[in-house]
Parts: C-alpha cells; sequence; structure tokens
C-alpha cells in the first residue's frame, strides 16, 4: 500500500502547492489556500474509463490525413438556446452553466432537457431529490418520455447508470456537489471539482455525448472553483439578472464552436423560462416620454439590436462628497462621462448626486450606450424632457467627440422596425446609409456640444 498524499490548493484559483503559503503566487490572494487529500494510498473504485472498452490507441497522425467531418449539432428545441451556442449543440462538447443561486439554473435546463424529445436525456442532480425535481417539472407541463431522472453524487455510480441507460444528452446539477473515489476530498473542493470535471470531459469526447455542467458563482461573480474548469469545458454560459425583475440573459463568455457575443434573453414566468422573441418591445412597453431623463439607446448584444431604456437622475448633493450610483451600467464608464461633460461641456456636475439605470434589470456593456447615457443626464440636469419618437446610438470619446459604432445597418432596422422616428449617430457612420430607403430620421452629430444644441437650443 502506498502512502497518502496530500496538497494544498488555492480556493480562489486552484493553484497547487506542496506547502502552505499565506498569499498565493498566481492571484495574489491572501488565506486561501487549504489542504486536501489527494490519493490515500488505498484501490481506488472504477471511473469512467474502466467503465468504457472501446478505448483508441494513442497515434499520430498528419493533419492533412484527417477527414474533415461536418459539424453535427442537435437542436435543443429552444431558440435562444441555439442562438448563444451558435446554432445548436455540438455532439461531444462539455458546456458549463453558470449562475448566482436562485436565478434559475435548474428551472431553465430542466426545461431544456424536456424539450428535447428526440434524444434520451439524462438529469443528474446532487442538490434535489426525486421528488422536489418532479415538482418542477410539473409546473413546466412539458411531456417527455424519454427524460430520465437520477439523483447521485459519486462519479463511480453515476457512470455505472450511464453506461446501462446510453443517453444522447446529460444534464449535471451541480458540477460542485460530484465527488469521486479517486480523489480522498469533500465535494465542492479544489481537487473534487478538477477530477469529476475531467472525467466527464474524457466521457464526453470518447462518446460523442454533450454533458452540461452547471455550477455556482462566488460572490464576487466568479465562477466558483478552479480556473482551470472554464479551460477544460469547450463552451461557458453565465445565467444572469436582476432576481426582482422577471428578465433573465444567458451570456456566452467562451465558445469553441461559435462566436462569444451572443445573448439569450428569457422571462421568469411561473411555467418556467419564457424566450422572448422581441425584448426591445418589452424593455421599453412602460417608459413615460414626457419625464425628463429618460431616452433610448440602439444596443447591440452579439448579433442582435435591442432598444433599452436609459433613466438618469441629477440631483443637488445634501453631503460633501456626491454620490456616483449606477444599475446595469459600469461605473468607471459613467465617471468618464461626467468627466466629459464637466471638460468639455461646462456642466458643474461637480457637485451634482447621480444616479443611472438601465430598466429592465439588464448589464450591458456596449460602448454605443454613451450617447444616450449622455442626453438622459443633461436632460435631466437641465430638467427638460427629450421628444417622443427618439433614439441614440454612439459612442463617446474623451475629447467630447461622437464616434462611430458597429453595425449601425441593424440598430437603425431596429429602431424603424419599433416605429422610432429619428435616431441619432456619429457623423462617421454616415458612409454607405441610404437615407431614401428608410422610414426613420438619421441624424449625424460630431460632438457632445452639437448634440446638446440639437435638443435643448443653447
Amino acid at each position: 500500500m502506498s502512502k497518502s498524499k496530500s496538497a494544498f490548493f488555492c480556493n480562489n484559483c486552484g493553484y497547487e502547492s506542496t506547502k502552505w503559503a499565506g498569499k498565493c503566487p498566481s492571484c495574489n490572494e491572501w488565506n486561501t489556500f487549504t489542504e486536501e487529500l489527494i490519493d490515500s494510498g488505498k484501490e481506488k473504485e472504477s471511473t469512467w474509463e474502466e467503465y468504457h472498452t472501446n478505448q483508441k490507441g494513442t497515434t499520430v497522425i498528419a493533419i492533412n490525413e484527417v477527414n474533415s467531418l461536418s459539424e453535427k449539432r442537435i437542436d435543443s428545441g429552444d431558440a435562444e438556446l441555439n442562438r448563444v451556442l451558435g446554432g445548436g449543440i455540438v455532439l461531444g462538447s462539455i458546456i458549463l452553466v453558470a449562475g448566482e443561486p436562485g436565478i434559475g439554473k435548474s428551472t431553465l435546463f430542466l426545461q431544456q432537457g424536456l424539450l428535447m424529445k428526440e434524444q434520451v436525456v439524462l438529469y443528474i442532480s446532487g442538490e434535489e431529490s426525486i421528488q422536489q425535481i418532479k415538482m418542477r417539472a410539473d409546473r413546466l407541463n412539458i411531456k417527455n418520455d424519454q427524460f430520465f431522472l437520477l439523483t447521485e453524487t459519486h462519479t463511480a455510480a453515476i457512470f455505472k447508470a450511464i453506461k446501462k441507460l446510453k443517453p444522447t444528452v446529460v444534464i449535471v446539477d451541480s458540477i460542485q456537489t460530484l465527488e469521486s473515489n479517486v480523489i480522498e476530498a469533500a465535494a465542492g473542493s479544489v481537487s473534487q471539482i478538477k477530477q469529476t470535471a475531467a472525467e466527464f470531459q474524457r466521457f464526453a469526447k470518447e462518446t460523442g455525448t454533450p454533458v452540461f455542467l452547471i455550477g455556482h458563482i462566488t460572490k464576487e461573480g466568479t465562477i466558483a472553483g478552479p480556473k482551470i474548469l472554464e479551460h477544460m469545458v469547450d463552451t461557458v454560459l453565465q445565467f444572469e439578472g436582476d432576481r426582482h425583475y422577471a428578465y433573465r440573459m444567458l451570456r456566452t463568455l467562451k465558445n469553441r464552436f461559435g462566436g462569444t457575443s451572443e445573448l439569450g434573453i428569457y422571462e421568469m414566468t411561473s411555467e418556467g423560462m419564457k424566450v422572448v422573441t422581441n425584448p426591445s418591445a418589452f424593455l421599453i412597453a412602460q417608459r413615460n416620454d414626457a419625464l425628463s431623463g429618460s431616452t433610448i439607446a440602439a444596443s447591440m448584444e452579439g448579433m442582435r439590436p435591442l432598444l433599452i431604456e436609459v433613466q438618469a437622475l441629477v440631483t443637488q448633493s445634501v453631503y460633501g462628497t456626491p454620490q456616483r450610483t449606477v444599475t446595469g451600467f459600469d461605473l468607471r464608464r459613467l465617471q468618464l462621462l461626467l468627466a466629459v461633460l464637466e471638460k468639455r461641456g461646462g456642466f458643474a456636475f461637480g457637485m451634482k448626486d447621480v444616479f443611472v439605470n438601465i430598466a429592465g434589470g439588464l448589464k450591458i456593456e456596449d460602448p454605443s450606450m454613451d450617447l444616450a447615457i449622455i442626453l438622459a443626464l443633461l436632460s435631466s440636469f437641465e430638467d427638460l424632457p427629450l421628444p417622443q419618437g427618439i433614439c441614440f446610438a454612439g459612442e463617446v470619446g474623451l475629447n467630447g467627440e461622437i464616434r462611430a459604432v458597429n453595425r449601425i445597418q441593424q440598430r437603425i432596422a431596429e429602431a424603424e422596425k419599433l416605429g422610432f422616428e429619428k435616431i441619432i449617430i456619429s457623423s462617421f457612420n454616415q458612409k454607405g446609409i441610404d437615407t431614401k430607403k428608410l422610414g426613420i430620421s438619421v441624424v449625424a452629430v460630431e460632438t457632445v456640444e452639437e448634440a446638446y444644441k440639437l435638443f435643448f437650443n443653447a
């Protein structure tokens, strides 16, 4: 019998060390090392490799001798998930889905599994009992005779069940609850997450079965577990949204089989996640055009244009230090825009409290939001509402210039489809736009000062 072996792992980034250290040399965090037993010296129970009898030998082959195959994808039955994954689920892919507790990850992928009626789906849960899953499935009201449940946390037992059932899609909820007998450590530890993810990775690649791994995120908003977990999987999806709002967004953070800028939008209902086919109409449906500090931004999320309401409130600061509060937008970006208004426009925001909100609970990082936010701030500053039927698309530079944004044609088409009369863009975006064929007026501006004069007659 061999001796037992242990190692120290950083709980933040997964860095492995043979001895304890106060500061992690990889991520520079303090007091994050914990000791984990990685080999007890005892005989191990079988893992995936011993259940798979058709292992291929290791061979070296020239790339010119490899036959090109068409990329096969499985239709998930959900247009939003297909969009985010780049056209469907790739055979043999392993997909990590992360999100805050209670955001709806389990509900979404229970629903996805039930929608794939042409596939044999195995839903593995280490967090809920079969009765609890059945209660949620009854609320979804989707019938599927090819959907199977397994409540188990040991990978040896899971792979025995997989070998017997032979599913075509596997959903694991969640990776933090699984444990392998190869590692003598508690479930959720760094070494267990690495080992169990590696076993499912080998299973997915050798059998061509797509695997969804549902994971948690930390209080800082990063995916819980070692960073190597994100490198091991093919695709990383982030499910996010404000739990006080009905809307949820599924973002792609990494995708080996498609783009990483796509976005899927869902509405949380009592019957599960409802696909939002026209999110722009929902996001601006409750807007009152008669109030100051409200504008509409023509944004892009991936290949999808979105019209989003931006709300701003500028008030006199009561305390010595002015407040800067943002919901759904980057606070540092807001501070940059306020500095541009102070320096280039001469507006005294230094003693004003500023509040900015992206309506609907969305989090937007598109720089084309700048112009809409600038005009919302100026509207609230002057306490004058902007005219109805106007939207904005433009990035603001440090010199106060309005810079061009990408996919301007799609933004204009979305604004025209929703009945907007005018869109304000950068003058550098004018090239190639045939305004005669458009049913919307396109107005080009070069600077923030020009945009201010356009609406406030300065």
